[in-house]
């Protein structure tokens, strides 16, 4: 049952095949038995079961909410949720539970969603691996995957020491984590320049990143308010689209949120594909890019081109800009945000009572790690009075120059842009930590924080294994608002690759997930 599609359960909770509560303590006992993987900051067990009986009576009833009636789902750690502690994996909000929830959280559970925990991510979602949150790394449940341990000749990773696991990617690893490793159908992440879409391809899942402005940001702890977006990671793209449809839409809250009442986003069945014309940019082949990775995303090409699409080689030239330009935005929007963690009102707050100047500082310090002080300092470095022109203004005039080169390809008939997502599958951790959190991110976020400055829908799909056994993903980039036009590209995509159902060593037990078909499409 944990294998299936959202649309499969919801039609076994209707049936009567399995029961809310059934459901709910399958996948706690799942939790529990995957708690090495470190995917959960904290587990709602009581809410999860509560909201369960709740969704049980209503199916009892015959008054079902909808297709995520009864659905366990989970929620990155960066997204306010009444009454459960919501941390950013730092010490600056450790312990702190918000008085309400953010709107993507409280639309979901208005459908009857069963929150199953919040999940581990990097402090504040500033990495690319999810190895720097006060709770330590995520572990990429494909390091315990019969696939990596038999074509990578890997020993396989035991539970609980230290040998060669791998991460998920991040900043939202912990949902992939969750997703990856079946204790959910659902995650929500965030994505401010990949990171819903990296740790999707690492853990090979679905991450979409909708088109800024459709989906609210409201109750999400900003990190660069011109670019966060809520992101989606599920197994398919429908499982995307049904959650999408629940999401999309004004916020009053949100003031960028559309206004214009929001279409429903389920993709339909593309059987012709010859009527579309796809891009690849010549400016993402960079020499950095693993062989595997390349020859998949000329393959994906070629399928197109074989089906009788129109694949064009197309130019974004501000590209090579784009990482630096995306530096200076990222860390002076930053810098801005964090002034409100000032140990006055809530989170934090040291013990110095020497003087206000002295208490801030302090608290700063103990509540903040290197990350977040390094980018906090960097963001007001460029937003300094003599700098402001020189940095910060010339880096908005940068972006817009971005964005235009993604407006002219569209303009130019290019229906959807087909890139790889990362340079190549997920690393070890002890091969990732030897680079500092500022070069990871610079070199993960390559194609895909472009995206985020232009405000684009993009979603990663798992095309195939790579030699070592582990996920490689692609992306699909689209029009800004055409996020329905890149789900059902996205979705005759996936069923021409049929990427294969993680098998996971620990849970040889769990032989009904194993062997279960997993009729995605």
């Amino acid at each position: 049952m944990l294998g299936r599609t959202l649309r499969e359960v919801s039609a076994a909770l209707k049936q009567g095949q399995i029961t809310p509560t059934e459901l709910c303590q399958k996948c706690l006992s799942l939790i529990r038995k995957t708690k090495f993987l470190n995917a959960y900051i904290t587990v709602s067990e009581e809410v999860a079961l509560k909201q369960a009986e709740e969704s049980e009576k209503r199916y009892k009833e015959g008054q079902s909410l909808g297709d995520l009636d009864g659905i366990p789902i989970s929620v990155k750690d960066n997204f306010s949720t009444s009454g459960i502690k919501t941390t950013c994996a730092s010490n600056m909000l450790k312990g702190y539970v918000p008085p309400y929830n953010a709107t993507v959280v409280q639309k979901l559970l208005d459908q009857g969603a069963v929150l199953m925990g919040k999940t581990n991510l990097d402090e504040f979602a500033m990495g690319s691996g999810s190895t720097d949150g006060i709770f330590g790394p995520v572990k990429n449940p494909w390091s315990f995957s019969r696939q990596y341990r038999e074509r990578g000749q890997q020993t396989p990773c035991e539970e609980n020491t230290n040998s060669n696991w791998l991460i998920t990617g991040g900043s939202s690893g912990g949902s992939a984590a969750a997703v990856a490793a079946f204790t959910c159908f659902v995650a929500l992440g965030s994505d401010t320049g990949g990171s819903t879409r990296n740790p999707a391809a690492h853990c090979g899942l679905v991450g979409f990143k909708p088109s800024y402005g459709l989906v609210s940001r409201h109750g999400l702890i900003p990190l660069v308010n011109s670019m966060d977006v809520p992101g989606i990671l599920t197994r398919c793209v429908d499982d995307t689209a049904i959650v999408l449809d629940v999401l999309a839409g004004h916020d009053p809250k949100d003031s960028t949120t559309v206004q214009d009442p929001v279409k429903p986003f389920v993709p339909p069945i593309l059987t012709d594909v010859s009527k579309l014309c796809i891009g690849i940019p010549k400016e993402y082949l960079v020499p950095e890019l693993s062989s595997e990775v390349q020859s998949l995303w000329s393959k994906a090409a070629d399928l197109f081109k074989s089906e009788g699409a129109k694949v064009i080689e197309v130019s974004l030239p501000h590209t090579r800009y784009s990482i630096v330009c995306y530096h200076v935005l990222c860390t002076s929007e930053v810098a801005s945000n964090m002034a409100r963690f000032d140990g006055l009102e809530y989170g934090h707050r040291c013990n110095t009572s020497v003087s206000t100047e002295a208490m801030y500082a302090a608290t700063r310090r103990e509540g903040f790690n290197d990350v977040v002080r390094g980018r906090i300092l960097s963001g007001n470095f460029f937003l300094l009075k003599e700098n402001y022109e020189h940095y910060f203004i010339k880096a908005q005039k940068v972006r817009r120059l971005i964005a235009n080169d993604f407006v002219s390809v569209f303009n130019s008939g290019v229906d959807v842009l087909l890139t790889p997502t990362t340079l190549s599958e997920a690393v070890p951790y002890v091969e990732f930590i030897k680079e500092d959190n500022r070069t990871r991110s610079a070199q993960d976020d390559i194609f895909t924080q472009a995206v985020n400055m232009a405000g684009l829908p993009a979603v990663n799909i798992p095309v195939a294994l790579s030699s070592q056994g582990l996920p490689i993903g692609l992306q699909f980039i689209g029009p800004a608002f055409c996020d329905k036009q890149v789900l059902t590209v996205a979705k005759w995509f996936e069923k021409q690759v049929q990427f294969p159902v993680i098998q996971l060593e620990f849970m040889e037990d769990h032989s009904s997930i194993l062997n279960e078909k997993h009729s995605y499409h």
